[in-house]
């Protein structure tokens, strides 16, 4: 294992722009840190291109560490672990992982579309729903906050590892999911919209979620096959995009309402 101690090394001075998308971008990686998220990632055969440990990380799971020393592995210093990390208290563990947009089709199976969801929480709360809501994937539309991001990783809990996360213009895959038979939902509160109690469950769906002051845009909505809402019956006006996703999701599952 080769040991970092400086702050101003070289390679922990390009990792550290991993805090910024555009470097995300640019260096086609991402930083994942924790031992449950770095697990997650080994185990389902992520593109890991190296570990970094503090001494306290080494300690801890030294066992795990000597299972894949096949992969780049790092001891470095607090202060180090510190500079790489976004925490209060860093966890002494940190990979660092090649993004990939995963291949996947489409146009069968359960989906759910994102639209403008800024949230890093919302974005990740509704990736890991559809996970545990046997959801086929998810497909960020444009505005949406980035997959990548050290605080929708946290959220997500590693279920980015377990299933397709898309990023395209849902103006063009909304159309082609229609055309081939998919039945396109929208969530948007008024009166031509129906609750979602009186809609079957389908094999073949895709639910739009939108912005979470603004909602659903207006030019997606006119493409859907109907749109739907979630009835309240106390005084809140609304319900936040995650539990509404939560809801919808499980409905469509067939596994809940």
């Amino acid at each position: 294992m080769k040991e970092i101690q400086a702050v101003k090394n070289p390679l922990i001075k390009e990792l550290r722009k991993l805090h910024q998308k555009k470097h995300r971008q640019e260096q086609g990686r991402f930083l994942l840190e924790g031992f449950h998220l770095v697990e997650e990632a080994a185990e389902n055969q992520a593109a890991i291109q190296m570990i970094l440990v503090n001494q306290r990380g080494l300690q801890e799971w030294q066992e795990w560490l000597q299972r894949y020393e096949t992969l780049e592995q790092y001891l470095v210093s607090d202060e180090v672990m510190d500079s790489l990390s976004d925490l209060p208290t860093p966890q002494g563990i940190i990979a660092v992982v090649s993004q990939a947009q995963p291949i996947a089709d489409i146009k069968k199976g359960r989906w759910l579309l994102l639209d403008r969801v800024q949230d890093p929480g919302n974005v990740g709360t509704m990736v890991r729903t559809a996970d545990a809501a046997g959801f086929s994937g998810v497909i960020l539309g444009a505005g949406c906050a980035d997959p990548f991001s050290t605080k929708v990783l946290r959220s997500m809990q590693g279920s980015n590892f377990h299933l397709p996360i898309l990023n395209g213009a849902l103006e063009t895959i909304i159309p082609e999911l229609k055309a081939a038979g998919m039945t396109v939902y929208g969530t948007e509160l008024n009166e031509a919209a129906r609750p979602f109690q009186t809609v079957e469950n389908e094999e073949n769906v895709a639910l739009l979620m939108g912005n979470e002051g603004q909602g659903v845009a207006r030019n997606l909505l006119e493409m859907t096959d109907l749109n739907l809402y979630i009835p309240i019956y106390g005084k809140a006006e609304s319900l936040n995009v995650g539990v509404a996703a939560g809801i919808l999701m499980y409905h469509f599952s067939g596994n809940f309402f």
